[in-house]
């Protein structure tokens, strides 16, 4: 089996598994403040240490993972809810006056970075995950739309779909019962792309105060908190960062494993 698939799905698992575990139990109570032990070094009793309030940073890493993870995984689910369709419209009514709008709606959100969506919205409404969901979401919609329609086009001149098409079924029927199981592998692939990017983005969010709030850990706050006790207390930073690290490493990896092992032209080529 390709490497790249198993290292990617064992470091992915291992963030989803702490994030899951975090629901039922932590080292630590994450939202209980120690001062008297803020700042320790890692050791047998705080494995990596602890913050500048007392908390246990594993405890909060674990928490965080089922932050960024909830944040990424709602967000790429906007972005294949609202893309996926518009990508199919677009290439069922390709050169027509709908595609045109879909396309050219897509090159205006790819003009604004989620994060400048992100503090246009929390302008309106506050600082909240739930702005990052959306701001992430919404970015996330083109991307889908684009890979959709690209990949759609070409089908629509396949024989089983002009077979359809005079057999009477009408466009959005071809699209979903012949069009969209045939982007599916597309999608699995992108959407492993788009979840190590959402947790990229959650954590890039939280680090410049836009994504979620205290009292609950993400890991881009936590960096943002450590960068000026990073001299004397590097620990802070480092387990965070790495935590971000590995789990987009492995997310990419996984990624690129699975477009290798769903398409048979690269498994071929690899031989």
């Amino acid at each position: 089996m390709n490497r790249s698939l198993i290292i990617g799905a064992a470091l992915s698992a291992v963030f989803v598994i702490a994030a899951l575990v975090s629901f039922v139990w932590t080292p630590y109570d994450v939202l209980g403040l120690d001062i008297p032990n803020k700042l320790k070094e890692p050791s047998a009793a705080h494995w990596l240490g602890t913050d500048h309030f007392g908390r246990d940073i594993f405890s909060m890493i674990m928490v965080g993972a089922r932050t960024s993870i909830a944040v990424a995984v709602v967000a790429v689910g906007i972005g294949m809810l609202l893309g996926v369709p518009l990508g199919l419209a677009a290439a069922a009514r390709t050169g027509t006056l709908l595609d045109e709008v879909i396309m050219r709606g897509n090159d205006l959100v790819f003009a604004f970075p989620s994060l400048l969506i992100a503090i246009m919205i929390t302008a309106v409404f506050g600082a909240s995950a739930l702005n990052a969901i959306i701001a992430i979401g919404i970015f996330n919609i083109p991307v889908f739309a684009r890979l959709v329609r690209g990949a759609a086009l070409s089908l629509w001149t396949r024989d089983y779909v002009l077979a359809a098409r005079v057999s009477g079924k009408g466009v959005a029927r071809i699209s979903f019962e012949h069009i969209l199981p045939n982007v599916t592998n597309l999608l699995i692939v992108q959407g492993t792309i788009q979840f190590s990017l959402g947790i990229l983005a959650e954590a890039g969010l939280s680090y410049v105060g836009l994504g979620a709030q205290p009292p609950t850990p993400s890991w881009g706050r936590m960096l943002a908190e450590s960068q000026t006790m990073f001299s004397f207390k590097p620990h802070l930073a480092i387990f965070p960062g790495l935590a971000i690290l590995l789990t987009v490493l492995g997310l990419n990896l996984l990624g690129d494993g699975l477009r290798d092992w769903l398409d048979p032209r690269l498994r071929r080529a690899k031989r």
